[in-house]
């Protein structure tokens, strides 16, 4: 699995928000602590805002929040909602990936992968990342 820097900025954008709740988090002070270019991270939050998890509040005192709860929220919601697909084989998704003759059995492990990607990143909630952390720290 390839994660891009788009991928990496919002999973970070997310924890910063979820460590921050109930309180809204500006998109300067985001970039900021998560040394994420603000530009950048801008459509990040407009990608996961469209994607419902992240809730925004215009004025001085606006900024964003979870939609859901962190418990409600994993890695791979994240994950896709800014970069699409888990997995794809060049390009496309890895369901239709079809191959013959002394490849036919490729496409079994392409779909493996992608099941055990998936395995890992729908069972971690940002609850379970932002708990560790903080035993980390």
């Amino acid at each position: 699995m390839y994660v891009s820097a788009r991928t990496d900025y919002a999973v970070r954008a997310m924890l910063a928000v979820t460590a921050e709740h109930p309180r809204l988090v500006k998109a300067a002070g985001l970039a900021a602590a998560q040394e994420i270019p603000l530009s950048f991270l801008q459509g990040i939050l407009l990608d996961l805002r469209r994607a419902g998890l992240l809730h925004s509040h215009r004025g001085v005192d606006g900024g964003y929040a979870l939609a859901r709860s962190a418990e409600e929220i994993t890695v791979g919601d994240v994950v896709r909602a800014v970069g699409g697909a888990l997995t794809t084989v060049r390009g496309l998704p890895t369901s239709t990936a079809i191959y013959h003759g002394a490849a036919t059995a490729l496409h079994d492990v392409w779909i493996a992968v992608e099941a055990a990607i998936e395995g890992v990143v729908d069972h971690r909630t940002l609850a379970e990342l932002s708990r560790t952390s903080i035993r980390r720290n």
